[in-house]
């Protein structure tokens, strides 16, 4: 699964503008976070990896792409504590987390993490 990073202008209608690319070209976002900074990004996850890649570059957006690692978690009070702190003892970093899906038992993260390989093996 891939995480889009997009670089957008400290103005209102930019979150629209992105909205109405992927909107516009059928893509559903599943996952999405974004927040104001010097360089304000939207972050999301749709549904369709290659027509996000092609609408956003259509449509002269700075992106960049992380792969981004599913976790599913008990839906507990805890579990993402463990989670997390699983991932802080092996020296890796979490760069983004989004919920995709929450019922009754389960709760299915993607995270972003400074080291992929090493993550899926602390967390197997």
């Amino acid at each position: 699964m891939r995480q889009f990073e997009i670089f957008v202008s400290d103005r209102p209608g930019e979150l629209a503008k992105v909205a109405d690319v992927l909107g516009s070209n059928g893509i559903n976002i599943m996952a999405i976070a974004s927040e104001r900074s010097e360089t304000p990004v939207i972050r999301i996850v749709t549904n369709d990896e290659q027509s996000t890649r092609t609408a956003l570059s259509k449509a002269n957006f700075k992106f960049r792409e992380n792969e981004a690692l599913v976790v599913d978690l008990a839906d507990r009070p805890g579990e993402l504590a463990k989670m997390a702190k699983r991932l802080a003892t092996a020296g890796i970093n979490i760069d983004s987390i989004y919920i995709l899906n929450k019922n009754a038992t389960t709760t299915s993260v993607a995270i972003v993490v400074s080291d992929l390989k090493k993550a899926k093996e602390v967390l197997r």
